[in-house]
């Protein structure tokens, strides 16, 4: 059984959808996976293809995005290829209304590699950097990460302990495709809304979450 079924003509489908419901003055996040490249100017036709998609984009990281740089070589080579509205969440937020739109990438921990610890400290380092920015300009944060801080009987403590800090309601995620759907955490746990956005999960259809987001304030 192939685990990326209903996959087929995705990129037609998503372009589609997205111009229907997605309108010049909307914000979208997208919390990585965006090119296979392994170095910006490879991303580029990636990047042109996101930047003629209406709205204004924010993209995070995410494991399959080997062309990730620092932000501000980012900012500059979309700068110099003519791309004005593509932003990089890295270490910071943008606000939205009264919203702080925060993230990082996130990790696995299911304890297979001793690596993976060091690879988790530094990503909470990231999150609490881009959730600190937020608060301290009294904004409420919403968290976008790649990896899903829980899934199935897995957590990641650390991460967790980083929400719970600063109070984040709401923390979207991708990374889990196919079959992995059934394993997701959709709903609240520990007192936060955790929500599976995975492009195929969603059917290549954006999300609008307006009514959830503003739905933290009551």
């Amino acid at each position: 059984m192939d685990i990326f079924g209903g996959w087929d003509n995705y990129v037609e489908r998503l372009e589609r959808n997205w111009q229907n419901v997605v309108k010049p003055e909307d914000t979208v996040v997208i919390p990585g996976d965006i090119s296979w490249a392994m170095d910006m100017e490879g991303a580029l036709e990636d990047f042109r293809f996101i930047s003629k998609l209406n709205g204004q984009k924010i993209i995070s990281k995410g494991n399959h995005d080997y062309w990730w740089t620092t932000k501000t070589k980012a900012d500059r080579f979309l700068k110099e290829n003519g791309i004005d509205n593509i932003s990089f969440l890295h270490n910071n937020h943008y606000r939205y209304e009264d919203f702080g739109i925060c993230g990082t990438r996130g990790w696995i921990n299911d304890g297979s590699e001793p690596a993976d610890a060091k690879v988790i400290a530094r990503e909470v380092i990231r999150l609490e950097l881009s959730v600190q920015s937020a608060v301290s300009e009294g904004l409420i944060p919403i968290v976008f990460m790649h990896y899903p801080p829980v899934y199935a009987e897995v957590e990641n403590p650390d991460i967790i302990d980083v929400l719970k800090k600063y109070g984040v309601r709401l923390c979207f995620y991708g990374h889990l495709h196919g079959r992995a759907h059934g394993l997701a955490v959709n709903g609240d746990k520990y007192g936060i809304n955790f929500r599976l956005i995975s492009s195929d999960y969603l059917q290549f259809m954006p999300l609008n979450i307006t009514e959830i987001v503003h739905n933290c304030k009551k």
